[in-house]
């Protein structure tokens, strides 16, 4: 049994078929995001080739993701330092009370 979605796209201007696992919205969304990213491309610097406009959107969206991992990572360390932190200071005051 094919679990796989086909929808139909616009991006661009142009028509596409996205068969993916994921639901229909969730691949309209994303075709969406990518035709807004190739539209402020071309609104920022008209570029006449289709290809140019489709290599300009994705550099910006892997830079937005690679600014996303980075701050998700920092945040991650942020967490287990505090982590460690509490850890730290419930074991101080687990050994400074008294025994039951």
């Amino acid at each position: 049994m094919d679990t796989k979605n086909v929808v139909q796209v616009q991006i661009f201007g142009h028509h596409y078929t996205i068969r993916g696992e994921a639901n229909q919205d969730y691949i309209l969304g994303v075709a969406a995001y990518v035709d807004r990213k190739m539209r402020e491309i071309t609104e920022k610097l008209p570029v006449a080739s289709l290809s140019k406009v489709a290599i300009l959107a994705s550099l910006n969206i892997a830079d937005e993701l690679f600014k996303e991992r980075a701050q998700n990572q920092h945040q991650d360390h942020t967490w287990t330092d505090q982590a460690a932190r509490l850890n730290a200071l419930l074991d101080e005051v687990l050994q400074d009370s008294p025994s039951r």
